[in-house]
């Protein structure tokens, strides 16, 4: 362990009247104290009310996926409906789960603490994001309940524009209204840590889970615009017929899945680098140990946001570009893979001889590693342009980025909020129903899609609802694997909530830990710090227990946290 350093505490340290402390969950009552919140802690609860409702719908679209692969006919629904299936699935699991989970639940929860803020820069702009989520999220389920669209989550040209009779308009408004929503969360998030960080917050002073969230915004500010546009586009062109994509109007198909992916590559990273800064938090924290290479850590989620805008065209190796540009496209997609071994390596090198500790949120943690160094390995498949031809549109593909982007945000997303539970409610979760279904959902999540590597690989294509016989057995095990998944996925939602009533009630710093969110009570006040924190600590400095003090109220049982200079708010 690290020798903790001097820190002066002011003996006339205010501390908070117990009385006089109103927290964010108690502040006020009534649907209309939470519809006109401007605080940020209420303001993530929102979104994780919404984005949670939002990922139930997506799995149980999966779910009537699996069951019809089960059986190489198409014997439960019609094509054209397995078709809508796979399309809202995705849908609504890449625009309203996927991409908004952690920077709108645990980024808008944790920003302004981590940092020692009392709220984000704009609380309003913050409050209307979730307004505008909320409203593309209806606008998109409206379509979805009418009719439904089956182009696939990609709305590729000219199927998108002039083939398909369902509605692609709509939904494609729904996901254009809901981009709005990043681009402000990104801009709330980028100003917020430029501007209000605590005295002695210097940027390499800084949790890398914020670093992760202030790359990941850059991502939204810079690449939503171009996915609202370009579907802007195609519905003028599907409601004005004017020339765009369509070939048959004068327009070139390949132009928009150029536009498509510049963002939808970048939004990948949008996806796993929140999880990667979780992650960041995880293995430093329940292992003891600064992260190895802080400054390399924190600056490959720059590089990984600035090499995210540079490969989207291996997505396009068999769509006519020039084979030169594929060379181009698949070096740099190799190239990408760098900064994330970075990652990965010195996460490695922090839990060699680490004081580990296997609790719920470190178990997630390891699961991410293992599930993205498969998504991540097979990446490389998929940026060789002969082997890319091989797999292309095959269960391979879906096997590979169900990985990377379900699978490691999922894990990033679980594993965080299981580790802020107990500062989100005030309560502990029961730690071996925890365990266990970490447990559950790590081994439901290899069997439902390491079969599909296999049978992508053999030549299985993806988006078919009948299929060859002999891919039969690979598709019954990843639909055994899905039912063990959507298990292991229904504990967390029991237990959870079981525990925001009749959970053991959680001190200041239940992990006894150095970070400014544990430097207030759980949950925290209305305005996070009664008074303003001055960091003079590095962000992974541990210290024995005796050492530490929280501001703030103190339960029975809690042990403090690190001394603190501190200045009144």
């Amino acid at each position: 362990m690290n020798e903790p350093i001097e820190k002066k505490v002011s003996p006339d340290l205010p501390v908070e009247p117990v009385e006089s402390r109103v927290n964010y969950l108690n502040a006020q009552y009534g649907i209309k104290s939470w519809l006109l919140t401007k605080d940020h802690k209420r303001i993530a609860l929102l979104y994780l009310g919404s984005v949670t409702l939002f990922f139930a719908l997506g799995g149980i679209y999966a779910m009537m996926i699996r069951l019809e692969l089960l059986t190489p006919q198409g014997d439960l629904v019609q094509s054209q409906t397995y078709n809508k299936l796979f399309t809202h699935h995705g849908v609504i699991m890449v625009f309203f789960f996927l991409i908004p989970a952690i920077p709108a639940v645990l980024g808008n929860f944790l920003v302004p603490m981590m940092i020692g803020a009392k709220d984000l820069a704009f609380p309003r702009i913050n409050l209307l994001s979730w307004y505008i989520y909320t409203l593309g999220g209806l606008f998109t389920l409206w379509a979805l309940v009418n009719g439904g669209v089956d182009t696939g989550w990609t709305f590729y040209t000219p199927f998108s524009t002039t083939y398909s009779n369902t509605y692609v308009i709509a939904t494609g408004l729904g996901v254009f209204i809901n981009g709005f929503s990043s681009i402000l969360t990104g801009l709330n998030f980028i100003v917020t840590i430029h501007t209000m960080r605590a005295p002695g917050m210097t940027w390499f002073r800084l949790p890398l889970f914020i670093w992760s969230h202030y790359a990941t915004s850059l991502i939204m500010i810079l690449g939503t615009p171009v996915i609202a546009i370009t579907i802007l586009l195609l519905a003028l062109e599907r409601a004005a017929r004017i020339g765009i994509f369509d070939p048959a109007l004068g327009g070139d198909p390949v132009l928009f899945q150029h536009l498509f992916w510049f963002y939808s590559h970048p939004a990948v990273y949008i996806m796993i680098l929140p999880s990667m800064g979780v992650i960041s938090e995880l293995i430093a924290n329940f292992s003891r140990k600064n992260i190895f290479g802080y400054s390399f850590v924190a600056f490959s989620s720059i590089a990984i946001a600035v090499f995210g805008f540079l490969v989207w065209g291996h997505h396009m190796f068999v769509s006519g570009q020039s084979v030169y540009a594929g060379m181009v496209f698949s070096f740099l997609s190799m190239a990408v893979a760098i900064p994330s071994a970075v990652k990965v390596f010195n996460w490695t090198a922090t839990l060699f001889k680490g004081s580990i500790s296997y609790d719920t949120p470190m178990l997630y943690g390891l699961a991410f590693i293992g599930l993205f160094l498969i998504g991540g390995m097979t990446g490389l498949f998929l940026a060789a342009m002969g082997l890319d031809i091989h797999v292309h549109d095959t269960y391979f593909v879906v096997a590979h980025f169900h990985y990377v982007m379900v699978g490691g945000t999922l894990m990033g997303y679980l594993g965080g909020l299981h580790y802020w539970w107990p500062k989100i409610t005030g309560r502990m979760y029961p730690e071996g129903w925890g365990r266990f279904a970490a447990l559950v959902i790590f081994i439901g999540f290899n069997l439902t899609f390491l079969p599909q590597f296999i049978a992508g690989y053999l030549g299985m294509p993806r988006r078919y609802h009948a299929y060859a016989p002999e891919f039969q057995l690979f598709n019954v095990m990843s639909s055994a694997g899905a039912s063990i998944l959507g298990f292991g996925m229904l504990l967390p939602v029991i237990y959870l909530i079981w525990s925001m009533r009749y959970g053991k009630i959680a001190s200041a710093n239940p992990w006894h830990l150095p970070g400014l969110e544990w430097r207030t009570a759980s949950p925290p006040p209305t305005e996070n710090f009664y008074v303003t924190p001055v960091v003079t600590w590095e962000a992974y400095e541990f210290a024995p227990p005796e050492e530490l003090q929280v501001v703030g109220k103190f339960e029975p049982g809690d042990k403090p946290d690190h001394p603190i200079e501190t200045t009144p708010s």
